[in-house]
């Protein structure tokens, strides 16, 4: 898969679960610190991207990722 195509498809499951905008997603945003994410959501966050790509993440090593660009790089390990 491209890695565009990865980056659009975390991009939407951002937005749909923490529920902001894509205008305010960039490589660089914080999940906590730049679009607000609280823990329970971080859980939320890893599943919804697991739905999203039919993948199974190591939880632990998915949780450490605390922005996009982290997220695109780390899912497009198993895509």
């Amino acid at each position: 898969m491209e890695r565009a195509e990865v980056e659009r498809r975390v991009n939407k499951v951002v937005c749909q679960v923490l529920n902001v905008t894509e205008d305010m997603i960039t490589p660089e945003s914080h999940f906590v610190f730049d679009l607000g994410a609280e823990s329970t959501q971080s859980v939320e966050l890893v599943a919804a991207f697991e739905a999203e790509f039919d993948i199974e993440m190591d939880d632990e090593a998915a949780l450490s990722v605390d922005t996009v660009g982290g997220a695109v790089d780390f899912i497009a390990q198993y895509v």
